[in-house]
This record gives structure tokens, sequence and C-alpha cells, in this order.
């Protein structure tokens, strides 16, 4: 995967004093770099953002918390033209007509498995077609 020059220290900071966070997150980039070799990745603010042409697929540390989540864990954020109904689907709106936004919570690394890294290729292929 195509990571800038200041990618490591860059996620060292993000995840600055969240070694659980890291590790979930460092599962999910594992996954994605091993099935999107040709994707790039940069670390923002907010977030950490996974491009193809467009972005596809993002990961963060919740903001807004709701109560029954744990307490240590990251969301994946993906965008799908449909409505993934599913329980592991925390939360799905659709901003736009036919654009999807869904987040996954993530508490534990075998979380990230071959549902979850599906969902992630139908997006990868959604945000090529833009």
């Amino acid at each position: 995967m195509n990571c800038s020059p200041h990618y490591a220290a860059d996620l060292l900071f993000y995840f600055d004093g969240r070694p659980l966070e890291l590790s979930l997150y460092e599962a999910l980039f594992t996954a994605l770099d091993a099935a999107f070799p040709q994707a790039s990745v940069k670390v923002q603010k907010s977030q950490i953002s996974f491009y193809g042409r467009h972005l596809f697929a993002a990961a963060s540390l919740p903001v807004r918390r709701k109560k029954d989540w744990p307490e240590h864990c990251i969301l994946v954020t993906f965008g799908l033209s449909h409505q993934v109904a599913d329980p592991r689907i925390a939360v799905a709106v659709e901003p736009y007509p036919n654009r999807w936004t869904h987040h996954v919570v993530v508490d534990r690394a075998e979380q990230v498995d071959g549902r979850l890294l599906s969902w992630l290729r139908e997006a990868w292929d959604f945000a090529q077609r833009k």
C-alpha cells in the first residue's frame, strides 16, 4: 500500500495513548494492504483514509460513542450504493440518494474477517466506478 513518508509518525500521533486501538488498526491495515496493495492511505486529523481512485474506506476513533459500544474500539467506515442490513453495522446513513455510509465497530482483531473485507471490496468497486 502506498504510504506517505511520515505515515508511521503520523499513525503514532493519531493513536497516542491508545495502544489497544492501534493494534486493532494494524490488523485492519494488514488485511487492507493484502487485499488492496495498489491503494494509498493517509492519516488525517479525524480519520485514517484509504483511497483507490476515490476514498473507499476509513478508520477512526469514535468521537460520539454510543453507550453500548466497547471502551476500546475503532470504527471502520465505508460507502456503498445500498444499505447493508447486518447486526455488525452499527450505523448506516444515506447522506445522498443511493450513497450509503456504513460504520462498523471493531473491538477485536478477529472482527477484521471475510465479511468485513467483502464489504470493503464492494466499497472499493463502488468508489472506482464514481
